[in-house]
């Protein structure tokens, strides 16, 4: 069994492909892949046929097709956008590419066409506020949250849409958008894989908020919010993404500044949040991935140009450290996922 993992290296205009053995974790080098305009976003189709690229200094989407075999990567399509995108993710049918755009302060959807190449000009360029940051669909494909982050004009709000699977339609819901407290700044999140529930890292708190999420109309209610950062820590620190473990048993955050894994327990009822400890990382682990079995971690380095690996304790849901490898400069974002 081998998985696939594909990672931007945004200072060197490159994706890196691996081969990864699923029972051990450890990856092989297959090549690099050129791009241009420094990658960053990456997001795969449920099918896993295609991958995609948002290009941040040339403002562009790429699409490649992904050899079913070896896992390598071939071009079929450009398109111009708006502006830089810092977030991809396609819709759970796979017909709609959900984009966020930082500067911008925009959401947008694109079509995929029936040969995977996502489409211009978008279905929709929807101007939110300042600080988007980042947009995917929940379980049941009817709604959408694209959260800002606090600071300079960024408003610390999540704003709430309802998704129309048909035309790719985003529209505000009531009410449009949910305030976080103490200005935490929300930036990435995950849905809990069985629970209506919903996990977002914050970026200026250092910490991370669950949310129920109302499975009928869409909308999201705080219930807890946790720090990112052990006692005592005082210096400066920003959080960056989120992923949580398939089982709904684990959740883990980067904390960029203190450059450590803060690691979670989620309860198997009310989904509510123990912290089970940091791990030191890489330094400015701006990028993680779990893999598809949520048994091994792996973080990509900003400043170090490293990727680490960690095994996880399907008990616990403590982190061992594996093996740690140069990858390039600049490491953006890190996908992996099942080889079909």
């Amino acid at each position: 069994m081998h998985n696939r993992m594909y990672i931007s290296i945004s200072e060197e205009d490159k994706i890196a492909v691996f081969d990864v053995d699923a029972t051990t974790g450890r990856t092989t080098h297959f090549g690099d892949v050129p791009t241009s305009g420094r990658p960053a976003p990456l997001a795969v189709d449920p099918e896993r046929k295609y991958l995609y690229v948002g290009c941040r200094a040339t403002n562009e989407l790429m699409t490649f097709r992904i050899d079913p075999g070896e896992g390598s990567l071939s071009p079929i399509g450009k398109i111009p956008l708006e502006s830089d995108p810092c977030f991809l993710s396609t819709d759970r049918t796979g017909k709609f590419l959900l984009s966020a755009y930082y500067g911008a302060g925009a959401a947008a959807v694109h079509r995929i066409g029936s040969d995977g190449v996502a489409i211009s000009p978008p279905v929709q360029w929807l101007p939110t506020a300042p600080g988007a940051h980042s947009i995917h669909t929940d379980r049941s494909n009817r709604f959408a949250f694209v959260p800002h982050i606090a600071g300079g004009t960024g408003p610390n709000a999540i704003f709430q849409f309802n998704f129309d699977e048909g035309s790719g339609e985003l529209t505000p819901n009531s009410p449009a958008r949910v305030t976080p407290d103490n200005e935490a700044g929300p930036r990435h999140y995950c849905y809990h894989p069985t629970k209506d529930m919903a996990y977002f890292s914050n970026e200026q708190g250092s910490s991370v908020t669950a949310y129920d999420l109302n499975p009928r109309e869409g909308t999201l209610t705080a219930k807890q919010t946790i720090s990112t950062l052990p006692n005592g820590y005082t210096g400066e620190n920003t959080c960056a993404q989120i992923q949580i473990a398939p089982s709904g048993k684990f959740l883990y955050a980067p904390n960029r500044g203190h450059n450590s894994i803060a690691c979670y327990s989620i309860d198997e009822t009310s989904g509510m949040l123990t912290s089970i400890g940091n791990l030191m990382t890489e330094p400015v682990p701006r990028a993680l991935s779990l893999d598809p079995t949520g048994a091994i971690l792996y973080v990509a380095g900003l400043e170090s140009g490293n990727l680490a690996s960690y095994s996880i304790d399907s008990d616990s849901g403590t982190l061992h450290p594996l093996e740690v490898q140069p990858i390039g400069a600049g490491p953006m974002w890190v996908l992996i996922f099942a080889a079909t």
